[in-house]
């Protein structure tokens, strides 16, 4: 019957939570995925790094910081720790990642952390696209809006400006949808 107690009492103070799997694309187009493990020790150290802001503008600070220390936990598990900025410096390693990997990983990571009630100024709205109808012009990112009233302010979550491991880059969609991010 004890044990039964402190099973209860473990569960319910969150140290029996189980570890968390998100699937993360790479090869370009999500032409392969890889399930990534992430423990509860990772996503207690993420929660209270997110926990820790006092406003939407500091928990957009505390999520690119998030956001590149799950790709580099992700890079310890898959050859995407070989990943690289942009679209040119990878050569042709094993587990590089063009924007839809990234927009599409980020975003799944991102939903990963507002189910467990992490974001606390923002929600997670599905992936945006910038530039021509062509598929070599076009460029895609993870989009948070904030949680406020009337017309909420968009920010692109672009994990694919930098390499694996690095904070994500968090902009003002309408500045990114005009071209705005590191030159890579």
């Amino acid at each position: 019957m004890r044990h039964w107690l402190l099973a209860f009492v473990l569960a319910a103070s969150g140290a029996g939570a189980a570890d968390e799997m998100v699937r993360i694309c790479h090869g370009y187009g999500c032409l392969a995925q890889t399930d990534i493990r992430y423990t509860e020790g990772q996503l207690g150290e993420v929660r209270r790094m997110l926990f820790a802001a006092v406003d939407a503008e500091n928990e957009r600070k505390m999520l690119a910081e998030a956001v590149g220390r799950l790709y580099a936990w992700a890079g310890e598990q898959s050859d995407i720790r070989n990943d690289r900025g942009g679209n040119f410096a990878d050569g042709h390693v094993s587990g590089k990642m063009d924007c839809i990997d990234h927009s599409t990983s980020t975003t799944r990571l991102l939903k990963t952390l507002e189910a467990r009630s992490y974001l606390r100024w923002h929600r997670v709205v599905e992936p945006v696209a910038r530039g021509v109808a062509s598929v070599f012009f076009v460029h895609y990112s993870a989009v948070i809006e904030e949680k406020t009233e009337g017309e909420a302010p968009r920010f692109v979550v672009d994990s694919w400006f930098v390499d694996n491991g690095l904070p994500a880059v968090i902009l003002p969609l309408a500045d990114w949808k005009k071209g705005a991010g590191p030159d890579v």
